[in-house]
């Protein structure tokens, strides 16, 4: 690496001499980047300061469309929901899904629980039994040195829920864990959780040194680590809708409603068979799910992460919703883990995700799970409608076009001429090309 483009000192440049530098040795154009870079700075000095907390280094913002799909009916309330993404069609699949719906009794849900996890891994060299044997009073113990941490979240109606004690000796020797169950109400909480664990390592190394039930050489344990675990399995929501077959409607391509939704289960079952499918599949989920994480200011990441754990939770990663047909009615639901909040973090602190949970109507955790399976429900629905119908490139690449006449350049009339002309053609890269030579 040549010395220019390396750097002691870096985090304590000013902003302006972060991106003076980079732009000095990265880029050809130094002075074009910067005003670049600079343009995306928020109007509101006040507004910019909060952007710049959420990270490091931060040189400049990263715009990203902020959408709406509205008429999503969810337990019998209306909602307009926000939505955060850059792939073309999304929005508008879940806004059309939502509308498909709404006249159709709406999404209904259930919250089936709430539990948040939390893991303290440690080394011990004693007899496992005797480990077993004391855990009850080191339970009591933790709970108790923990109550400077837990006490506003048990006034809340949270807390810790249950701790156990697990074995690993025969995957790792002297291994073992402290899992933690957590009820953190209307945050997300992983501070709150990381904040109890480390507290839980601290008094189970002091009991272990000043306990009288342990000989000498079983005083040695080693705290190994003490995290929140991303996979919550027992935080989880279903989202359904149903309707009678004969009242799905006719689709595209003169389909009926028996064929649909024949070939809708079958489409289904197949992502269940097929992890190659599977994939793909719950992507599409995760295009709404992720979405609306975005805009309220949750962590995508950890949604994403833990969903396809559950997904694979059986040894075999699958579909994450299901659907079929009984005694003539057409059901399609997903179940779907989710540890989210409404309230700390990003979700209080963004000014665009304090905006979406209003807009949502000040929902509480348990109602923003609902919503967002909904959603990733609604998204899931209009791509394998497509797929099973017109296929999922004709709409995809309709909402794409724009995108490639913006990457030509194409002139407001250009762009309105083609537009009309491919409005029963093929939108191909080339096609567009081809257009915009051929008329100017």
């Amino acid at each position: 690496m040549t010395p220019e483009k390396t750097i002691s000192g870096f985090s304590k440049l000013r902003k302006r001499d972060k991106i003076k530098w980079i732009a000095k040795n990265f880029f050809t154009d130094p002075e074009h980047v910067m005003n670049e870079l600079i343009s995306y700075w928020h109007g509101d000095a006040a507004q910019q300061k909060i952007l710049d907390g959420f990270s490091e280094n931060t040189i400049s913002n990263f715009p990203m469309p902020y959408g709406v799909a509205p008429n999503f009916l969810i337990d019998g309330k209306t909602y307009v929901v926000p939505m955060v993404i850059e792939e073309s069609s999304v929005v508008a699949a879940a806004s059309a899904a939502a509308k498909f719906w709404m006249s159709r009794g709406g999404f209904k849900t259930e919250i089936l629980d709430t539990q948040k996890v939390g893991q303290v891994h440690f080394k011990w060299s004693g007899n496992p039994e005797k480990l077993k044997g004391i855990f009850p009073q080191i339970k009591e113990l933790l709970i108790l040195e923990s109550k400077d941490i837990t006490v506003n979240m048990e006034q809340r109606g949270g807390g810790i829920l249950d701790i156990e004690l697990l074995d690993f000796n025969e995957e790792e020797k002297g291994l073992y864990q402290i899992r933690a169950y957590f009820d953190t109400c209307d945050s997300m909480g992983a501070n709150f959780v990381n904040s109890c664990l480390e507290s839980f390592g601290a008094t189970l190394r002091n009991y272990v040194i000043k306990s009288d039930k342990l000989a000498e050489d079983e005083k040695d344990v080693l705290i190994v680590m003490s995290i929140l675990s991303n996979y919550t399995p027992d935080c989880l929501v279903r989202a359904s809708v149903s309707c009678k077959v004969d009242e799905l409607g006719d689709f595209a391509g003169g389909l009926n409603s028996e064929t649909f939704a024949e070939k809708f289960v079958t489409a289904v079952k197949i992502a269940h068979i097929d992890p190659y499918r599977a994939t793909t599949h719950n992507k599409g989920i995760y295009n709404g799910v992720d979405a609306v994480a975005l805009a309220t200011g949750n962590d995508f990441r950890a949604i994403e992460s833990c969903g396809h754990t559950y997904a694979s939770r059986d040894g075999k990663y699958r579909s994450l919703s299901y659907a079929q047909v009984e005694n003539g009615i057409f059901k399609f639901w997903i179940d779907l883990p989710l540890a989210i909040g409404t309230v700390g973090g990003l979700t209080t602190l963004h000014p665009i995700a304090k905006r979406s949970i209003e807009l949502l109507g000040n929902p509480d955790a348990k109602e923003l799970m609902s919503i967002i399976a909904s959603t990733g429900l609604a998204q899931n629905f209009a791509a394998i409608r497509s797929l099973v119908t017109t296929g999922i490139q004709k709409g995809h690449m309709k909402m794409h076009l724009q995108n490639i006449l913006n990457q030509m350049k194409a002139t407001e009339e250009e762009s309105s001429k083609a537009l009309k002309y491919f409005d029963d053609r093929v939108v191909s890269f080339a096609g567009v090309r081809n257009f915009l030579d051929s008329i100017r």
